[in-house]
């Protein structure tokens, strides 16, 4: 009896050793990470803008269908073309960069459709609220790139949010739309 349950236990141990050896880390490339946003101009164009400085960490379990990500844009990184238009979406009216510097977006499942990662939920914190959102996969892939030597995986996430469920409330009453679509594209590199 003894014996068994010895056996069995280390049958455990090890499974639980391969199933968590399947799980590795990967830091994002910050060359091919890009996190857009759109919002529509008076119903006649669309706004658009990016973060040029974002960082983050992803874990990949793709036999266990899991993982984690952490990432953190710099909000005073936006990037639209037009300096004087950045400096507003800078200003208190909107993003807040002086008080909120930092907008965040942490996993809390991932969804598989086979071996491709389909979806990731999690919550995004922006002007220091936190709400839920689900980043919805346009395509994901995992590749052994030939200039690392090492594998990357990466997709193109997007979601729409309300930003008024994040206080953000500036023009609303002049038209605009509360709702922005984000776009993410992130590369991440395993370590």
């Amino acid at each position: 009896m003894r014996t068994t349950f010895i056996a069995a236990a280390v049958a455990a141990l090890a499974f639980a050793g391969a199933a968590q050896a399947q799980s590795a880390n990967y830091g994002i490339d910050p060359t091919h990470t890009f996190v857009t946003f759109e919002i529509g101009h008076f119903g006649a164009t669309t706004n658009r803008g990016r973060f040029d400085k974002k960082e983050g960490t992803i874990q990949l379990d793709k036999a266990g269908k899991s993982g984690k990500v952490d990432i953190s844009v710099d909000v005073t990184s936006i990037n639209t073309g037009t300096p004087g238009f950045d400096k507003h979406l800078q200003s208190a009216d909107l993003f807040d960069a002086a008080k909120h510097p930092t907008i965040k977006f942490s996993s809390t499942k991932f969804t598989f459709n086979g071996d491709k990662v389909s979806e990731v939920a999690g919550n995004l914190t922006l002007l220091g609220k936190t709400q839920p959102v689900t980043l919805k996969a346009t395509q994901f892939n995992c590749y052994e790139n030939p200039m690392l030597k090492r594998e990357v995986c990466g997709g193109d996430f997007e979601t729409t949010i309300d930003r008024t469920a994040f206080g953000m409330n500036y023009g609303v009453d002049w038209g605009f739309p509360k709702n922005v679509r984000l776009v993410i594209q992130v590369e991440a590199v395993k370590q």
